[in-house]
């Protein structure tokens, strides 16, 4: 019995394999051991600078999804780390700032099981990304980072974008994630 872990197998022939949960490790000798991180899903959230909504989704995806994929963030460019995104996502207690500001291109090579560009901006610039199996969705969140005001008028914009996404990751786990 694996402690409180599911382990996933591969079980099949040279040309047809069949992905199965269990709780237990085989007696047959046609399993394929693969690792939890080997069987889940790889989501990749994709933004201009990857510095402020595409961290706030990496984060909220990390914490709601549960083991149930790998969560990337990147960008078509790098801005660095937010200090807005990662203060509005810290009074939430979402902790983003071990988080890096990554290009896209550094991810080349892992198959996406679901691409999600959080602005318009990236989704209309962004080079192809090969995933044919990926299941590509769209959502443009407002820029708090490029409002210009007071302080209560910055957080607040920051407050509204980062509701918005929460909103948004919460609904994606659980449609797409745990009932997918």
């Amino acid at each position: 019995m694996v402690s409180g872990k599911t382990t996933y197998f591969l079980r099949g022939g040279v040309k047809r394999w069949v992905l199965i949960k269990k709780v237990y490790s085989p007696p047959n000798k046609n399993f394929v051991i693969m690792t939890e991180k080997d069987a889940m899903k790889n989501v990749l959230v994709l933004c201009t600078g990857n510095s402020c909504r595409s961290q706030m989704a990496h984060g909220y995806l990390e914490y709601y999804q549960k083991d149930l994929a790998n969560v990337y963030s990147a960008g078509i460019e790098t801005h660095g780390l937010n200090p807005g995104a990662v203060a509005i996502m810290k009074e939430d207690g979402i902790d983003i700032s071990h988080h890096t500001s990554n290009h896209v291109d550094e991810y080349e090579g892992i198959e996406w099981h679901h691409i999600i560009t959080v602005c318009d901006h990236a989704k209309e610039n962004c080079p192809f990304i090969p995933a044919k199996n990926a299941q590509r969705l769209h959502h443009n969140f407002s820029d708090p980072s490029k409002v210009t005001g007071t302080e209560e008028e910055i957080h607040e914009a920051f407050l509204k974008t980062r509701n918005e996404i929460k909103e948004f990751c919460e609904t994606f786990v659980k449609e797409e994630l745990v009932n997918g």
